[in-house]
C-alpha cells in the first residue's frame, strides 16, 4: 500500500473529478492522503473532503507564496487544529523564488505556524524554496525539534540539498520525496534520495502538479505516487514494498493517525 503525503485534491481540476481520483487511488493501491490547505478562505473545502471520507486527512495553514490573504494567528490556527480530521500545521514555510522585496511578513506567517504547531502539538509541512538557510534558522529559533518542545514535521517536496536535508533530520524532521525525483534532470536530488535512509523518507505527488515520470507534463493525481516509491526503490537499490513499507508507517507515525 502506499501514502500520497502531499496533495492538493480540493484545487478545482482535481476536485471536478472526485470519483475518479478516488477511484484511481484504489486501483493503484493508494490507501490515504493528506490534502494540505494553502489559505484560510479556501480551508474549509480541505476539512470537508477529509471529514467526507475517511481516507483522506487535512492539515491547517497558508502556503508562503499567498501575499495578499488573511494572515492566520496562532490562537486561529491552534483551534482549527483541534479537529481529529486535522493532522499537521501548514503548509508554511519560506519562499524567496516567486516574491521579491522585503519578506519579513512571510517570515512572521512562519513563525505563527510554528508556535501554533507547538501548542496544537500537531507537525509542521514546510514548503522552502530559494530560502533553506533561513527555513532552518527559524525553526531552530522557533524550537520546533522534539527537544525544544516541537513536533518537528515534514519537509515537503524537497529539493534542497543533501546538508539541508540533515539539518532537518537532526531536528526530527522527515524529507518527502515528489514526482520531481523522477525527472531526468534532478541528478542532485536522486543522490540526496539515496542518501536519505527510508525511516525519515516520504513521498508525495503536490498534485495537481508535478506528475512523475510517465505523466510529466500531465495533471497530477494521488494515484500517481506508486511511481514515486518505484523509481526510489530502483534508485535505492531496495525492493518496492521496502519503500511502500517504510513510507507508509511514517505516515501513520509523523501524523499520529490510527491505522484503518
Amino acid at each position: 500500500m502506499y501514502i500520497d503525503s502531499h496533495c492538493h485534491i480540493n484545487f478545482p481540476e482535481l476536485a471536478s473529478r472526485m470519483p475518479e481520483v478516488l477511484a484511481k487511488m484504489a486501483e493503484n493501491k493508494v490507501t490515504h492522503a493528506l490534502c494540505v490547505s494553502v489559505d484560510m478562505p479556501d480551508f474549509p473545502q480541505v476539512l470537508a473532503l477529509a471529514e467526507q471520507y475517511p481516507h483522506i486527512y487535512a492539515s491547517v495553514g497558508v502556503h508562503p507564496d499567498y501575499e495578499d490573504t488573511p494572515e492566520p494567528t496562532v490562537d486561529q490556527l491552534v483551534e482549527l487544529a483541534r479537529n481529529p480530521r486535522i493532522v499537521a500545521i501548514g503548509e508554511t514555510g519560506l519562499d524567496y523564488y516567486r516574491l521579491e522585496g522585503d519578506l519579513e511578513w512571510q517570515r512572521e506567517r512562519f513563525r505563527t505556524h510554528i508556535r501554533a504547531s507547538r501548542i496544537a502539538k500537531k507537525p509542521l509541512i514546510i514548503h522552502t524554496r530559494a530560502a533553506s538557510a533561513d527555513t532552518i534558522r527559524i525553526l531552530q529559533e522557533e524550537g520546533a525539534a522534539p527537544e525544544k518542545g516541537g513536533v518537528a514535521g515534514v519537509m515537503h517536496c524537497f529539493t534542497e540539498s543533501l546538508e539541508v536535508a540533515q539539518a532537518a533530520m537532526a531536528m526530527g524532521f522527515y524529507i518527502s520525496f515528489s514526482g520531481i525525483v523522477t525527472f531526468k534532470s534532478a541528478k542532485e536530488l536522486q543522490e540526496v534520495a539515496k542518501a536519505v535512509p527510508l525511516e525519515r523518507m516520504l513521498i508525495e505527488t503536490d498534485s495537481p502538479y508535478l506528475a512523475p515520470v510517465p505523466y510529466r507534463g500531465k495533471m497530477n493525481e494521488p494515484g500517481y505516487v506508486p511511481h514515486v516509491a518505484e523509481f526510489i526503490a530502483t534508485l535505492k537499490g531496495v525492493s518496492l514494498r521496502a519503500v511502500a513499507d517504510a513510507t507508509t508507517d511514517n505516515f501513520f507515525k509523523l501524523f499520529n493517525v490510527p491505522r484503518d
